[in-house]
């Protein structure tokens, strides 16, 4: 039976943890789970190919991925949420998983 999961990823030391996170997303999507990212505190560089295409397959496997950041939104197209809709949010799903420092 699918599940909903969510991953919840902070400030890491490391870009490369938050974009192994979002292709653990991906990963889950694909194993027929819903499954959605939350990029909090932090801003991410531009998206290479790779990791834009990781974004849209996300999406196309009926999962997102969201961030509390504005300049996510503007730089990589993540979708926008506040921290009290994370917390709406995660009432609905069965797995979470925080990932980063």
């Amino acid at each position: 039976m699918p599940k909903k999961v969510m991953f919840l990823l902070d400030k890491s030391d490391d870009e490369k943890n938050t974009l192994d996170a979002l292709r653990s997303t991906l990963g889950l999507s694909v194993a027929n789970h819903y499954s959605y990212a939350v990029v909090m505190n932090h801003t991410l560089g531009k998206f290479d190919d790779y990791n834009a295409e990781n974004l849209e397959w996300i999406r196309d496997m009926e999962g997102e991925a969201y961030t509390t950041e504005q300049a996510n939104v503007d730089t990589n197209e993540l979708t926008a949420i506040t921290l009290e809709e994370v917390g709406q949010k995660l009432r609905e799903i069965d797995v979470i998983i925080p990932y980063g420092n």
